[in-house]
């Protein structure tokens, strides 16, 4: 899964996935952690989160990421970011989609992509991932 699943859960918007459907250990870079706890600082400097919001927040993206298998950022992970996909991706997108896809290539095991990002959705499909978007 990508950054946006869980800032989506964590900022209560609407659409967030309730549960991970059918998934038994959600899957994601280590790299989520970083961008989801960039993207809840900002929002508190911005005084788009107040501190007690912002604690629960931080709290929470913990208490999520306890449960994933985070893959690590390794020289492969990047080097496959750094290759050409069929679609146009930026960085960190391309690090999440080189995450799955090498996970499946090392594992032999199907994988479901997660992400409410529209551009990611269609880079994933077009690499051949079942890719779910919204509940």
């Amino acid at each position: 899964m990508d950054s946006s699943v869980v800032l989506r859960r964590l900022l209560k918007q609407p659409g967030a996935f309730e549960r991970w459907p059918g998934l038994e250990t959600p899957v994601t870079s280590e790299m989520l952690q970083v961008d989801t706890l960039r993207t809840l600082d900002r929002l508190h400097v911005q005084g788009r989160l107040d501190d007690g919001d912002f604690a629960d927040r931080i709290s929470a993206l913990h208490a999520m990421i306890g449960s994933f298998e985070c893959v690590p950022l390794t020289r492969a992970v990047l080097r496959r970011a750094g290759r050409p996909f069929p679609t146009e991706l930026g960085t960190l997108d391309a690090i999440h989609l080189a995450t799955a896809l090498l996970w499946i290539e090392q594992r032999d095991e199907p994988l479901t992509f997660l992400t409410h990002d529209a551009q990611q959705a269609l880079a994933a499909r077009a690499c051949g991932l079942e890719v779910r978007t919204a509940p």
